[in-house]
């Protein structure tokens, strides 16, 4: 009995396949005809009793710990946003396979590549150093069409070397950690975070950023340009969003992940300052911003801050909707109430809060005094990738916290 045990032990071991631990790179086919890559960086780890995959973009760690290896199979779901990689491996230093975002009705799946043992985000050689990219950009994205739209660019070159790092910043939001090199002229700088794949490549012609390109994942392109202008700035987030009647106490009424019906005229809420985060899991910024407010809300609460969030999510079920919703609370060890409203998109969000003109971008954000009157409303948001105006952001919005709770 004892040598069939030991015998079933050493056939189990041959049936699950190996993969190393240590740095890959992981390639995202994003266009076949092109074979054109976007790239990142992640790490192996053993756990304590399972692997742990950490992706790397620039100055950000996303740590994956629902990863599973079953014979050849090496499956990881990316933590909060419902997308997943489905791998096989092969030998012990290479993984192929597919990224497959879920959230996505057209183009959801993605061929992926990883290989164990490649540093480079990006197998380019970088550029002698040169402040090719260093600053302040003023960007323009789809230039000379109707719906061309404003940007600011900011980059790093990191210890003046060919290295970059940065992001761009909109009147809706911030592109992440973005991270790259500048080879022959050309700045290549991708992010992955397992909701956006991004990629930019452009070329500096001595003066302005030309022929720029911008990939988001294998559905969607477009070309920008920039130059360079230290005292460009967007519209004020504080005026993209306003009520529609400007002397209104706003009230809502949606289920909680409980199915319970929560009103902002709750006992709770009664003579309470209230941030309302208008937003979804799928959503980056989104995410920073839920980060962000779970540690002021924390610091706050004990002195009479409350936090409702009104999650917008891809879906109308709301069973799928409150389990990616559950993991967003799990994963922040939320203790407020997340709302459900049961719609999507920013048409829907418009229509279920009508005491706003619109919902221009996630996150919206609303700042209520104990009365219930709003205070701010504040459009997109700044994330930690975005440096400067991510502790301007900061500065400003906790002062109106302590204003109103005053």
């Amino acid at each position: 009995m004892k040598k069939v045990a030991i015998l079933f032990f050493l056939i189990s071991l041959q049936i699950h396949a190996q993969v190393k631990s240590g740095t890959w790179r992981g390639v995202l086919l994003i266009d076949e005809a092109q074979h054109l890559e976007l790239p990142f960086t992640f790490e192996i780890e053993n756990g304590k009793s399972k692997k742990i995959i950490k992706i790397k973009n620039a100055d950000e760690v996303i740590v994956v710990d629902e990863v599973a290896i079953k014979k050849d199979s090496l499956n990881f779901k990316m933590p909060v946003f419902d997308s997943e990689f489905r791998t096989k491996i092969i030998g012990d230093t290479l993984l192929q396979g597919v990224w497959i975002n879920h959230s996505r009705k057209d183009h959801p799946q993605i061929k992926f590549t990883g290989y164990f043992g490649n540093y480079n985000r990006f197998n380019l050689v970088p550029d002698k150093p040169n402040l090719f990219y260093n600053g302040k950009w003023e960007v323009t994205f789809s230039p000379n069409v109707k719906d061309s739209t404003k940007a600011i660019g900011v980059f790093t070159q990191i210890n003046n070397s060919s290295y970059v790092k940065g992001t761009f910043l909109t009147e809706t939001g911030d592109y992440r950690y973005l991270e790259g090199v500048i080879h022959d002229r050309k700045m290549y700088l991708s992010c992955f975070d397992g909701s956006h794949a991004f990629l930019f490549i452009a070329e500096n012609n001595g003066s302005e950023i030309s022929n720029g390109s911008f990939y988001s994942g294998n559905h969607w392109h477009e070309t920008w340009i920039g130059k360079r202008n230290e005292g460009f700035n967007l519209t004020d987030p504080e005026q993209l969003t306003s009520l529609v009647n400007p002397n209104s106490i706003i009230e809502f009424s949606f289920l909680n992940l409980s199915k319970k019906k929560v009103s902002l005229s709750d006992a709770k809420y009664k003579n309470k300052p209230v941030i309302i985060q208008i937003m979804g899991s799928w959503c980056p910024n989104c995410l920073d911003e839920t980060a962000y407010l779970s540690e002021l809300y924390k610091t706050y609460n004990k002195k009479g801050l409350e936090l409702i969030a009104i999650s917008f999510e891809r879906t109308t079920d709301i069973s799928k909707a409150s389990s990616n919703l559950l993991r967003l609370k799990k994963r922040f060890n939320l203790t407020y109430e997340i709302l459900v409203p049961g719609t999507s998109g920013k048409e829907n969000a418009s229509l279920s809060l009508p005491f706003l003109n619109k919902i221009s971008a996630f996150p919206t954000t609303l700042i209520l005094d104990k009365n219930h009157h709003v205070k701010v409303i504040y459009t997109g948001f700044s994330g930690p990738a975005t440096g400067a105006e991510y502790e301007k952001f900061k500065l400003r919005f906790e002062n109106i916290v302590q204003q109103v709770l005053k």
